[in-house]
């Protein structure tokens, strides 16, 4: 469903698990610190451990929604600095999401004080997008990333292969 490309900012030689990425990159799963995930917003029967969680991530039948309106207040920390070079976001090219703001190394921000931060990227998400081409972020403010938060996902779903 949603994916990360980038290397440990201390060790780029890290193994990685993710084909199809630059060279020395891969999936940063193994760096997400699981007890600090947090989404704002979610439905606690379709949470965000379904849209990013190895096994989960994969089956059609999980995905992330909403339980309130279309947007969603995701924070990822990980256990160990990192550079961020790519993002994935899996969702129906009609009702996925158009627009995911990034920000880095803002730790626990709420929807009453989202708007207060400037983003460190934000993305315009296309049909290719969704079906799971990678988004190349602007490398250079993802150089030593703690965590990122994101907002403006609107019905952030996984893509049914049968559609």
């Amino acid at each position: 469903m949603s994916t990360a490309t980038g290397t440990p900012a201390t060790n780029a030689a890290a193994p990685v698990a993710t084909t199809g990425s630059q060279r020395g990159q891969g999936d940063l799963l193994e760096f997400v610190d699981w007890q600090g995930l947090e989404c704002l917003n979610q439905n606690h029967s379709l949470s965000i451990v379904n849209a990013i969680k190895q096994g989960y991530r994969e089956d059609d039948g999980l995905y992330l929604e909403s339980d309130a309106d279309e947007q969603l207040l995701i924070y990822v920390p990980f256990t160990q600095v990192i550079k961020l070079h790519s993002v994935g976001i899996k969702g129906p090219t009609e009702e996925g999401p158009k627009t995911v703001k990034l920000y880095a190394n803002k730790e626990h921000m709420g929807f009453s004080n989202v708007n207060d931060f400037p983003p460190s990227d934000t993305v315009v998400l296309s049909p290719d997008n969704l079906e799971g081409k990678p988004v190349v972020l602007k490398y250079v403010k993802f150089q030593n990333v703690r965590s990122v938060e994101t907002t403006n996902m609107k019905e952030l779903k996984k893509i049914n292969e049968d559609q």
